[in-house]
């Protein structure tokens, strides 16, 4: 794939990321895994690098400039992520890509079904 190709995917995993407050691995890592050829491991690993140097900066500034962050909640849920992520990379490591891929699948079937049907 292009350069271009990748700034694009960039660019559509943030806007739907500012748009919906989805995590741009929703959109990234299938498109890694799918278009580009990518293992699960790696379109994984590649997308949570994607996401260290902004951590949504900007569109969190344009939320938070309109009253729409609670600062002290968002702080706490930072540690958590911090932790988390450490512990979901290092859980990922040990299974293999395709039961990585089954897993990341049905994460988001569940989310699916859930935000479509539920209150």
């Amino acid at each position: 794939m292009t350069m271009a190709f990748y700034i694009m995917l960039g660019l559509t995993a943030g806007v739907l990321s500012g748009l919906l407050g989805i995590g741009g691995g929703i959109i990234a890592v299938p498109a890694l895994v799918l278009l580009c050829g990518f293992s699960q491991h790696l379109a994984q690993g590649t997308t949570l690098a994607m996401l260290v140097p902004p951590i949504g900066l900007l569109a969190a500034w344009a939320y938070y400039s309109k009253g729409y962050v609670d600062l002290k909640v968002a702080g706490l849920m930072c540690i958590g992520f911090f932790v988390g992520g450490f512990l979901g990379a290092k859980f990922a490591g040990a299974f293999s890509d395709i039961i990585l891929k089954r897993i990341f699948g049905v994460a988001l079937m569940l989310i699916s079904v859930k935000m479509i049907f539920g209150k």
